[in-house]
Order: C-alpha cells, then sequence, then structure tokens
C-alpha cells in the first residue's frame, strides 16, 4: 500500500475528533475497480456466458457503471481507511464519518484520477486534571433516626397482616380495592394503551397510580361506579400519554383490608426468627444503622467524585456518551427480559427514544467520572497487580462452573481490575481531601433556618488526639 504513494494528512477537531485526508491514487482505484469486476463476473450468472468469463462491457450494461463504482468504492475507503490509521497509529472510537456523504463521492468518481476523501472519527479525548491539592467537599451531616426502626417494624406488620373483605364500610386509604377499569383520551376518546383491565388488585396508598387515580376510589362502595377526569403527568413514562387529560371508568368489585398482628414475641419469631421482641428490635436497628453508616459514606464518595470530576479538562467525544446511553437501554431490556417482560412488544421505538433522552445526562455524568478516575489513576500511578485480580477471581469460580453460558473470563478480569483500581482511587480521594460537615437543623417543614444557615461549618476530619482534646473540652 505504501508503494502506491498513498497520501495523509490529519487536522484535530473539536470534541476529541480527527479529520483524515486521504489522497488515493488512481493506480489504486483503477486496480479496485478491475478486482470488483472479476469478483462480480464470478458471481453473476448471465446466460449464454460461463461463471467469470463474461465480458467487462457486458458486465458493466448489465449491472450499470453506478452500481460498481459505488461497490469499489466501498473496497476502496474500506482499504484506505485501514491503511491511514496504522500509518498516523490512530484508534478510532467509532465508525468513520465521510464528508459530503457517500452520494457525492460517487458522483466524482474518476478512477482515472487521484480520489480524495475526508473521514472523520472520535478518538480518546486528552486529559488534563487540575491541581488537587487542597481538594475539599462539603455534605450535609445527618443523624440515624430512631424512629425508623419503629417504621421498619410497621412494614413487617404489614407483610403478615391477614387479608379480611371489608362489607359495612366506603374504601379508605390503605384498603386493597379489587377494580375494573377503562382509559380513554379525553379529547381523541382513543383507549389508552394499557389503560384498562377486567381486575386488578390496587393497594390504596399514594403514588401507586397516576395522580387522582387512587384518590377517586377512596370513598366508593362495592359495586359503585365511577368516573374521574385525570391528567398524565409531563413526565409520565410512556411518551403518548404525557401531559394528556384521560377519562377513567372505574367499577369497585370488592374490597379487602389487612389485620396487623400484635407487637409481641409471637411476631418477632414469625418476623425475624427472633426469640423476642426486644431481639427483633435490637436486630432490626443494627442492620438500619449499618445501612445508615454505608448510606452516608456513599454520599461522601459522591461529593468528592463530584469534586475530582470539576478538576478534569476535557472534550468527551459524542461516542462515548453514545454508548453508555445504548449500554444503559440494554441493561434495562436485560432486566425487563429478567422480570419475565416480552422486550421486542415493550422496547417499541417510542420508548428507547425516550430512554436516550432521559439517560443521557446520566450517561455524560458516567463518561466523566469514568474519565477522570483515569486521569486520577495515571496522575498518582495507581494500579492493581494481577495476583490482586487471581485472588478475586477465585471468589467467583463457582459462579464461573454454574453459569449456562460460557464466561468470557478476559471480560471478567477488566471489570475485576476496573472495580478494585475505582476502589484504590476512592480511598486515594478520602484520605487525600478535606471533609466539611454541615450541621443542619430539621424543622417541621423540614426546611434549613436562617440560624442554621449562618453557623460555620464543622470540619470532621481531625486526628485522634484533637478529637479526644474537643470531646474533653464539651465535658
Amino acid at each position: 500500500m505504501k508503494e502506491q504513494s498513498l497520501k495523509v494528512k490529519t487536522n484535530l477537531l473539536p470534541q476529541s475528533r480527527i479529520a483524515i485526508e486521504l489522497d488515493i491514487p488512481s493506480t489504486l482505484c483503477k486496480s479496485i475497480v478491475e478486482d470488483t469486476i472479476k469478483t462480480i463476473s464470478r458471481s453473476i450468472k448471465l446466460p449464454g456466458f460461463r461463471s467469470g468469463k463474461i465480458p467487462k462491457q457486458v458486465l458493466i450494461q448489465r449491472i450499470g457503471l453506478p452500481q460498481l463504482y459505488a461497490s469499489a468504492l466501498e473496497k476502496i475507503m474500506d482499504k484506505c481507511w485501514k491503511e491511514a490509521l496504522q500509518i498516523e497509529s490512530i484508534e478510532p472510537l467509532c465508525e468513520p464519518e465521510l464528508e459530503d456523504g457517500f452520494e457525492s463521492l460517487l458522483a466524482r468518481f474518476n478512477p482515472e484520477e487521484n480520489l480524495k476523501l475526508i473521514l472523520k472519527t472520535d478518538i480518546e479525548p486528552k486529559l488534563k486534571l487540575k491541581s488537587l491539592e487542597g481538594l475539599k467537599v462539603e455534605i450535609q451531616k445527618n443523624k440515624f433516626d430512631p424512629k425508623s426502626i419503629d417504621e421498619e417494624l410497621e412494614k413487617s406488620r404489614r407483610q403478615l397482616a391477614n387479608i379480611i373483605p371489608v362489607v359495612d364500610r366506603p374504601a379508605q386509604m390503605g384498603d386493597i380495592a379489587v377494580i375494573s377499569f377503562n382509559g380513554i383520551y379525553k379529547n381523541s376518546k382513543e383507549s389508552i394503551e394499557g389503560g384498562s383491565s377486567e381486575s386488578m388488585d390496587l393497594e390504596l396508598e399514594k403514588n401507586k397510580m397516576i395522580p387522582g387515580f387512587v384518590e377517586g376510589i377512596v370513598g366508593m362502595n362495592i359495586n359503585e361506579t365511577k368516573e374521574l377526569n385525570l391528567v398524565f403527568p409531563k413526565d409520565y413514562a410512556h411518551e403518548e400519554s404525557k401531559g394528556k387529560e384521560a377519562i377513567f371508568e372505574i367499577h369497585l368489585k370488592d374490597l379487602k383490608t389487612k389485620e396487623l398482628p400484635e407487637l409481641n414475641d409471637e411476631f418477632a419469631k414469625q418476623s425475624g426468627n427472633n426469640k423476642t421482641l426486644k431481639d427483633l428490635k435490637k436486630d432490626i436497628e443494627l442492620k438500619l444503622k449499618d445501612n445508615f453508616e454505608k448510606t452516608q459514606r456513599n454520599i461522601k464518595i459522591e461529593a468528592l467524585i463530584d469534586a475530582l470530576s470539576k478538576k478534569l479538562e476535557v472534550e468527551i467525544p459524542k461516542s462515548m456518551i453514545d454508548l453508555e446511553v445504548q449500554n444503559n437501554i440494554q441493561q434495562t431490556a436485560q432486566r425487563f427480559a429478567q422480570q419475565g417482560l416480552d422486550v421486542k412488544s415493550t422496547f417499541t421505538p417510542e420508548l428507547i427514544k425516550s430512554l436516550a433522552e432521559s439517560s443521557r445526562p446520566q450517561a455524560e455524568k458516567n463518561v466523566l467520572t469514568s474519565l477522570a478516575f483515569k486521569a486520577l489513576a495515571e496522575k498518582e500511578n495507581i494500579d492493581i497487580e494481577e495476583d490482586s485480580i487471581d485472588q478475586k477471581l477465585k471468589e467467583f469460580e463457582q459462579e464461573i462452573e454454574k453459569s449456562p453460558n460460557k464466561i468470557d473470563i478476559g471480560k471478567l478480569r477488566d471489570a475485576i481490575r476496573n472495580d478494585l483500581i475505582k476502589e484504590k482511587l476512592i480511598e486515594w480521594l478520602e484520605n487525600n481531601s478535606e471533609i466539611v460537615e454541615k450541621k443542619v437543623t430539621k424543622t417541621n417543614s423540614k426546611k434549613v433556618t436562617k440560624e442554621t444557615k449562618e453557623k460555620p461549618a464543622v470540619k470532621t476530619k481531625k486526628t485522634k488526639k484533637k478529637a479526644t482534646k474537643d470531646k474533653e473540652e464539651k465535658k
């Protein structure tokens, strides 16, 4: 190919893109056109001619010069694109985009002349991490709420409740309503997709259906029919229904309620395998406090990652975000499939478009975070030894053996490496950043008071000696 004197020029573009200008000699163009003619001659059948022996002019007349040149052009571009990548040591992130389009190139193609074209693609972005010295994040200081223990107990009571029929009163919040319903759009009178059911058990709780649906059932008596005029939320998942007015005809077929068990030792044995109610409460408290601490640490880590990302100067290529969006949609589809839903019928073009739009901001954030971690790892020379990966891989041996599908060990090792590096990077951030906690006083309206806002932030990163001294002074 080098003997053919292919000329390559490159030009960096915004958003981590590169334009590759190719000057392809006519000798190569003619050679590939001739090869294309031979290939087509061997594959096509014409009466009176043996395979591969069809005269050139007859073949051109049969298939047409534009089609012949189109096939040749595709081969020319593919061959020269690969060669150009090798010459310039470029690793593209996506398929090349032809400037001015294929039709324009085909219209001016002449194998007797040199062919000039420009292909554009995304490349790995250059990462520049600003100084991390004095990295500081501010997080809200929260306290474990003992009331959450009672709330968890109440959830357990509801799960173990007996379902009993209601016959002597109207429906109220907390009941289980057995309903049939039919919904239409108010303006078009068209039926709402998924907006009807012959029989459905519905727990009358807030946010179970669209606004007003549950509230409209409250107060109904068994065998009563009612018409509700409602409006779909503007951010509703189903694209066609967003913000539209609807009419639902609801029939209350039956009504049930939950009879909650008493909070005693017997209940403790049923719900948590504990001997006494006191033991159950202690068990719940330990689990909730553990979850609370994990949540608090996650909040801190999220703040550190955001602070790190703001220190990164980078132009993220569109293809990286598109790929992340695509991965998110695929993961959503996999979850649907695991739940037994028909992915093909559920994932309509409208839903996929909606998911792509709604997931793009998070996808951009994910890509930025990933690049920020990469920049930090390079700056601080943070890596993982192969022995650590081998040790972690052993934990998956049983899953690998039992898996019905063949697991790509190479990809699994890469995933383990990424997770371990991420853990080390987060540890580095925790050890090299200043964490400042804001004290927040909760009022009944859950708003911060003016007095609280004016209080100075309390630094939490202290040495053991200083922390002990502070406690003694408070006493």
